[in-house]
């Protein structure tokens, strides 16, 4: 029985592997975000945006985008703004309800988000080259059981 008497014997060892998970997440990242700067002129925001956006082809509100990136409305509709000037996204009505706006992705963004996404696979696999297929499937299945049940 855990108490406080009794701690979890695991406790210690569940920090300090979310503090190593977490120091992993921030240096890929980081390593994605200078590689999507030097080699395509763009921001991990940008891009996030648009792999939504190539995910819905038929077009997404802004409430769901942001949703779906864990971001404001605000900052969702800031990058979006900035995509929208250079011609890669494009808002319109939505058919059945003319007040509600939809976000897509314009012909050239799509050429333009399936060009930096294959570069972007590759880059990523890079960083995990070392990993086996083994690997791979083991961290798949531990990041899998580790969900929380907020976000199950």
């Amino acid at each position: 029985m855990i108490s406080a008497e009794h701690p979890d014997p695991l406790s210690k060892r569940r920090l300090k592997t979310w503090i190593r998970l977490l120091g992993v997440t921030r240096q890929v990242e980081n390593r994605l975000r200078e590689f999507l700067r030097v080699n395509h002129n763009t921001t991990l925001p940008r891009f996030d945006v648009m792999a939504a956006l190539w995910r819905r082809r038929e077009g997404i509100g802004m409430t769901e985008l942001s949703r779906m990136l864990l971001v404001s409305n605000g900052n969702a509709t800031a990058v979006v703004a900035r995509l929208e000037e250079d011609g890669l996204v494009q808002r319109m009505r939505k058919p059945d309800d003319g007040r509600a706006i939809l976000v897509a992705l314009t012909d050239a963004g799509l050429r333009q988000f399936e060009r930096i996404a294959a570069a972007h696979e590759k880059a990523v696999s890079r960083l995990f080259a070392g990993l086996t297929d083994t690997d791979l499937d083991l961290l798949t299945d531990i990041l899998r059981r580790a969900r929380t049940e907020e976000s199950k």
